[in-house]
């Protein structure tokens, strides 16, 4: 049986330094007010241009971010390595809205397949939709893409060519890739893309996966369709289940909209649909490949429990578990202990480019209940245990 409370291995990597910045940072991030003031006063600062890289940088960006590019993120890639635990590199650069920019942003994301397909140690890449095209062009295809007009039709060709080159770069480089799950108003259209690729280029393995927000009522549904739809279609399907991040987003613009909220009544009924996917997902791993994206213990302890009843080995790359980088860290270095599969997402881009990124997982953390909570009393355990040494 894995524990979840091993302190010493959860924080192995981390100084007394380390520890004393991480506690501070989520004691800042438990207080609602305090990220809403932190959010304008760092937007404030950027749009007078005040010099606050250096803070940022020393602070939440050093807890979440593993640098300003792939090479500066390869130390914290090795870092992690010498405790079992693997890379996502993650450019997590967000707003942009030139061509040029999306263009670069795909070329980026090949440098990061070409760095997994060189790098043992990176067993995947990421990328959103939204980073390489315009999100109204998706907002327009969410209801068809025979509904869209010339010019959106075009942008949309331009989006599909980006997309393409990204899947045939990580089949090429055999090399697997995650879509990121978005708002509903455009998850629609993205699914219908990464359906498209996934029977092109996952013939053999599961090459493209899509991502899951199990907050939402109907992905139980969806994943059992699309697993029926692969088997149909002799393909294999990638899954990475999450339970989401646009939680709030989403209940406000159901209700300023005035239709049917997309989201879950309760959390117990998020866990639920969560752990029913896990398992079916186990159930169908002949034709599936899962990454569980859960920061919760009882999930992550669902799976291993379901790989022993099926008797999979630990280390079948089929089978992944993932956190973000700086959080939960008592459940990624425990399963890697075990000789779990686990990879932690690793954001890089440069600082001010980051910062929405940041914000967002400031807010989340807020909103998740008992997420900040629990990080905290495990490091205060971590700090004692030091201590008493």
């Amino acid at each position: 049986m894995v524990s979840f409370d091993n302190t010493e291995i959860a924080f192995k990597s981390k100084s007394t330094k380390d520890l004393k910045r991480a506690y501070w940072l989520f004691k800042m991030v438990s207080n609602r007010t305090l990220v809403k003031i932190g959010k304008w006063a760092t937007n404030v600062a950027i749009k007078l241009r005040l010099p606050i890289d250096g803070i940022i940088r020393k602070t939440i960006f050093k807890q979440f971010c593993g640098g300003i590019s792939i090479k500066d993120s390869l130390s914290t890639s090795q870092e992690l390595e010498k405790f079992n635990v693997q890379t996502i590199l993650d450019y997590s650069i967000e707003g942009k809205t030139k061509e040029e920019d999306f263009d670069a942003t795909v070329q980026e994301i090949i440098l990061t397949i070409l760095e997994a397909k060189n790098n043992d140690a990176t067993p995947f890449a990421v990328f959103k939709m939204t980073g390489v095209c315009l999100f109204e062009t998706l907002d327009k295809a969410n209801n068809g893409v025979s509904e869209l007009k010339d010019k959106d039709k075009q942008e949309y060709d331009k989006l599909i060519n980006r997309i393409d080159a990204i899947c045939n770069a990580a089949h090429s480089a055999d090399v697997p890739v995650f879509v990121d799950a978005e708002e509903t108003w455009i998850q629609n259209a993205i699914d219908q893309i990464v359906v498209e690729m996934s029977v092109k280029y996952n013939a053999k393995r599961a090459i493209v996966f899509n991502t899951l927000q199990m907050y939402r009522h109907d992905r139980l549904a969806y994943l059992q369709e699309q697993i029926k739809q692969a088997k149909e279609g002799n393909y294999f399907v990638g899954m990475k289940l999450v339970r989401g991040a646009y939680m709030e987003k989403e209940r406000d613009r159901a209700e300023e909209k005035g239709y049917v909220s997309p989201i879950q009544p309760t959390k117990k009924a998020t866990d639920k649909d969560f752990n029913e996917a896990v398992k079916f997902c186990v159930e169908n791993i002949d034709i599936v490949s899962l990454c569980a994206g859960s920061h919760n213990e009882e999930s992550a302890m669902i799976l291993t429990e379901l790989m022993e009843e099926h008797a999979i080995s630990r280390d079948d790359k089929r089978i992944f578990f993932a956190q973000l980088l700086g959080m939960s860290d008592h459940i990624s270095y425990n399963l890697a202990h075990e000789k779990y599969n686990v990879a932690k997402y690793v954001p890089y881009g440069p600082v001010k480019e980051v910062l929405p990124y940041l914000i967002r997982r400031a807010e989340e953390n807020t909103s998740v209940t008992g997420q900040t909570t629990r990080e905290l009393s495990l490091i205060i355990k971590e700090r004692k245990r030091r201590k008493e040494r």
